[in-house]
């Protein structure tokens, strides 16, 4: 997954715009104008480096021409105590990116990180960890390019990109059968439809009606397990894209991708990581 330099100059644009307001009347009454500064990012915990680009459109949008140089990539490690990137420009610019490069590049750092540890978690099963739409207004893009970047998968990026048919849609259809035929008399055939159920006897009933994928959804293991042979025991059901999801955590993920689920969706990756530990030391040149 790559990301658009210009679509990652637009939205650091405005990140900044909020962050700065009027300007930084504390940089401005304090630092010379023609001070040259070098930042040092440093990690202060072992982390996957995530958000370089974006960092570094944080400050070429102040200073144009701003370069950071790497010593880690997005999606390498980095360890305690390690300087994995620079970047040198005036020292007014420096202190006033700061914040929202640190704030951008903590948080996708951590997103990668924690990805990378569920990604581990199962290797050597056949599932794949993929992430979800909870993520912060905004800030989607860069979610999902952090959880790529970790080593995930990305589900939908939004509501226009796929069907997925949950319990509140069955509700307000009228059932399972009047959703899934609702589905496929709209829905164009280029997008794959999506069911969740949250038993065995939906599962039935949803297959019976024609889905391309199930969401299997807060099943326990055993019960996941025996909703994933009778699908692969029935006609076509190799070919049935089955996802896991709900009560997922690094000590139970495993169990879930050892049931032969294709993919298990974790919200916490976007919605719960914690923001990587790293701090940005501005010297003077």
């Amino acid at each position: 997954m790559d990301l658009d330099p210009n679509v990652i100059f637009n939205m650091t644009s405005a990140y900044l715009a909020e962050d700065l307001g009027r300007g930084d009347v504390t940089t401005q009454a304090t630092v010379r104008p023609a001070l040259r500064g070098r930042g040092r990012f440093l990690a202060k915990q072992p982390l996957v480096v995530a958000g370089l680009e974006v960092a570094e459109a944080i400050f070429s949008n102040l200073e144009p021409g701003m370069e950071l140089e790497a010593f880690v990539y997005d999606g390498e490690r980095a360890s305690q105590g390690q300087e994995f990137a620079r970047i040198e420009g005036l020292a007014q610019v420096l202190l006033m990116g700061e914040r929202v490069a640190l704030n951008l590049i903590q948080r996708m750092s951590g997103i990668a990180t924690l990805t990378r540890q569920y990604v581990e978690a199962i290797e050597g099963t056949k599932a794949q960890i993929v992430d979800t739409r909870k993520t912060a207004p905004g800030l989607r893009l860069f979610d999902k390019y952090a959880v790529a970047i970790g080593g995930g998968r990305n589900h939908r990026f939004g509501l226009d990109d796929g069907c997925l048919i949950k319990d509140n849609h069955i509700a307000l259809a009228g059932g399972i059968r009047e959703a899934i035929q609702r589905a496929h008399q709209s829905v164009s055939h280029m997008l794959r439809v999506e069911i969740e159920v949250g038993s065995l006897d939906d599962l039935k009933e949803a297959l019976s009606f024609g889905v391309d994928a199930v969401l299997l959804d807060n099943m326990p293991p055993e019960k996941m397990a025996e909703a994933v042979a009778w699908v692969r025991s029935q006609p076509g059901g190799d070919g049935i894209l089955l996802e896991a999801s709900g009560n997922v955590n690094l000590t139970t993920v495993r169990s879930y991708a050892e049931t032969g689920v294709d993919l298990i969706s974790v919200g916490a990756l976007t919605h719960s990581a914690p923001a990587a530990d790293i701090s940005f030391k501005i010297a003077p040149m």
